[in-house]
């Protein structure tokens, strides 16, 4: 799988473009000068938390056995804009104060189906604010934690290689490759 068609199988299950993703592609070359907040071991923590909620470990790996988390910082400090990094930031405590509401718990502390729960509703919640954004309004950051997540996930060695199908060197095209219900999908 190409980079450019993973960033167009994130946007659509997000339901809005990759965030960053054009420095991304042009390899954050044309990054603009970022040095937003720095990320602690305590918000590198929730974010493998976070991401370990939308892909739990289960007969393969999870989220944090890929360390989305740190992968999740170092995509917000090198490609992301000023805007971006501090909407991310502002993001771990929403999300942590949308659970203490919700669940009158910290994310950190809350049951699997507490977060899968919040998360949920988050996701909803970003997706419609994708419908109304307008051009200068700022992103949703549960939209950036899920991209990174998906993106750091399946781009990771655990995702691409035990929970993708690979193969280091392709072998011929077959357009007819039998497909059966439950088989995974292909990472080149």
């Amino acid at each position: 799988m190409e980079r450019r068609e993973l960033l167009k199988l994130i946007a659509l299950a997000t339901g809005t473009a990759f965030i960053g993703g054009d420095l991304f592609l042009s390899g954050c070359k044309n990054a603009p000068a970022l040095g937003g907040a720095t990320f602690s071991e305590n918000d590198i923590g929730f974010l493998d938390e976070v991401a370990e909620t939308i892909i739990p470990k289960t007969t393969t790996p999870g989220a944090k056995d890929a360390a989305v988390g740190t992968f999740m910082t170092v995509m917000v400090n090198d490609c992301y804009d000023k805007k971006d990094q501090q909407t991310f930031h502002e993001g771990i405590k929403k999300l942590d104060d949308a659970c203490q509401k919700a669940n009158n718990t910290s994310f950190m502390k809350a049951t699997p189906e507490q977060r899968t729960s919040l998360l949920t509703t988050l996701d909803k919640e970003a997706k419609e604010h994708a419908k109304s954004k307008g051009k200068d309004d700022p992103n949703h950051y549960f939209t950036m934690m899920k991209q990174l997540t998906l993106f750091g996930f399946f781009t990771s060695k655990p995702g691409a290689t035990q929970v993708l199908r690979h193969e280091a060197v392709p072998g011929h095209y077959d357009g007819a490759l039998p497909y059966k219900k439950g088989d995974r999908a292909w990472a080149e």
